[in-house]
């Protein structure tokens, strides 16, 4: 699942997880509603979002399903990548994210 309130982002990471089943959401509060019902492997999560941040969403999601990898996804916010570790992400990548190492994260590069 990508979770990003950028509209574009969310298309740039969906066209590089093309061979995925890939669900969308576009802030963490729609993201935790998805997730209770869908239940995805993966979240790929933006820290700064409006309604429920990054952090706060991860944290959710983590208390539901803790074998569920998050990795957030950042362009400003450095200050708050530790937050997201501390929440449970298995890491923190920063914006423009090649597909290459977005493949090797998630463990799916071929």
């Amino acid at each position: 699942m990508i979770v990003d309130d950028d509209p574009s982002v969310r298309e740039v990471l969906k066209m590089m997880l093309k061979d995925f089943n890939v669900l969308e959401a576009a802030d963490g509060e729609k993201a935790i509603q998805k997730f209770m019902v869908e239940r995805p492997r993966i979240v790929l999560m933006d820290i700064m979002m409006p309604k429920v941040d990054g952090v706060e969403a991860t944290k959710k999601i983590k208390e539901m399903e803790p074998e569920t990898i998050v990795v957030g996804i950042t362009a400003f916010d450095q200050s708050r990548k530790e937050d997201l570790i501390n929440a449970g992400a298995k890491d923190v990548l920063t914006k423009p994210v090649t597909k290459k190492k977005l493949l090797k994260l998630i463990g799916a590069e071929s």
